[in-house]
């Protein structure tokens, strides 16, 4: 196995065709195209399919594509470290986040600090975030979990009450709060599984004896809170995250006390990563300086 073909089996993976491949690598189209058949053929293996002129990894690349995800970030670590001295930090950061709301300000500073990184900001529930980071296909994610595995390293960020949420004409205009009596006179909008706030919500439900069926399903916060704006019931949202919309009425519920905390993490075998270590650092601070802020405000 050479390195030359490693690489050009990486990139065609990466970029999803081979003349994005020789692009990148300043090489010419067949010469990308020999050195992963010669990869295939040498280990009597398929790593790609072709369906309508599209490139697909078979199963056998796919396990492939997430070892060199390693090794050429290992590669980069130890180029990073040989040139540390002076080297300015660029590229691309990928986070991936439960929701944004949470790291916004330390997005702020860190690209103040590193203005040449480019952030790849995307979203996706507690268990897409976990996928995403052990696949190598981003290098932050943010969790409302504590626990999100011992693979993993974390910083928490805060801790925030879950509420109930709901149109402003769909409940009385004096409702300012909502009993889990209540809550069963409307339709419940849940987010879908994998959710940390729906999995918190429904073992806080189990552990009262009830077992609360939604009536819709929605994938994301977003979809979650257009359906409640539109009158269709109630639904289910961290303190934090439920922002301002002058449709919506925030509803603390009142038997149940459950908190959702925050976490920024990353693989623990990725603690080397500059990018990584730089955007973990920039929280620190952040987290730091609240901390003192909170210990010096008045009570």
């Amino acid at each position: 196995m050479r390195y030359s073909q490693l690489k050009a089996f990486h990139h065609v993976a990466m970029l999803g065709g081979f003349s994005m491949a020789a692009k990148a690598l300043y090489l010419t189209q067949p010469a990308i195209s020999e050195q992963v058949r010669k990869l295939e053929q040498t280990h009597d293996v398929l790593l790609f399919s072709r369906e309508r002129k599209r490139i697909l990894l078979t199963p056998e690349g796919e396990r492939l594509f997430h070892l060199t995800k390693q090794f050429f970030e290992v590669e980069q670590q130890i180029e990073d470290y040989m040139s540390e001295s002076g080297a300015a930090i660029d590229g691309q950061l990928r986070i991936i986040v439960d929701s944004a709301h949470h790291i916004t300000e330390v997005l702020s500073r860190f690209r103040q600090r590193y203005p040449k990184v480019t952030v790849n900001l995307r979203t996706g529930n507690s268990e897409d975030v976990l996928n995403e980071l052990r696949s190598y296909d981003a290098e932050i994610g943010v969790i409302g979990s504590l626990q999100p595995g011992s693979d993993m390293t974390m910083q928490q960020l805060s801790t925030t009450k879950i509420i109930a949420f709901a149109a402003r004409d769909l409940v009385p205009d004096s409702m300012s709060h909502i009993s889990l009596k209540e809550l069963a006179n409307y339709p419940l909008i849940f987010r879908e599984d994998g959710s940390k706030t729906r999995q918190k919500l429904e073992e806080a439900l189990l552990e009262k004896g009830l077992d609360y069926r939604p009536a819709i399903v929605a994938e994301g916060r977003e979809a979650v809170q257009a359906i409640v704006a539109s009158g269709a019931g109630v639904g289910f949202v961290s303190h934090a995250e439920y922002g301002l919309d002058e449709r919506l009425r925030p509803l603390p519920i009142d038997e149940l006390d459950i908190t959702m905390s925050e976490a920024l993490i990353h693989l623990n075998q990725r603690s080397d990563v500059k990018l990584i270590r730089a955007f973990m650092d920039v929280a620190k601070k952040v987290q730091a300086e609240h901390a003192m802020q909170d210990m010096s405000s008045p009570m």
